[in-house]
């Protein structure tokens, strides 16, 4: 009776998830082009690409422990 929602929670969730992955994707190659495209890159940008790179594989990690996957 009170865990009717878990299923549909989760499925949000995990749906939520699978966007974010892909965002950060998306974020990481973006930052990665822009870092091999320049001519003299400074520390910042070093900085932000491995830590959007840290998120996107924090993220592939949690799906692979929540068992999801983005395609069905």
């Amino acid at each position: 009776m009170f865990f009717r929602r878990k299923g549909k929670l989760r499925k949000e969730y995990d749906e939520k998830l699978i966007n974010q992955i892909h965002l950060l994707k998306s974020q990481w190659d973006h930052q990665n082009h822009l870092l091999d495209n320049s001519f003299d890159p400074f520390g910042e940008v070093n900085l932000q690409v491995k830590i959007s790179g840290a998120k996107y594989v924090f993220l592939l990690r949690e799906a692979r422990k929540r068992k999801i996957s983005a395609i069905k």
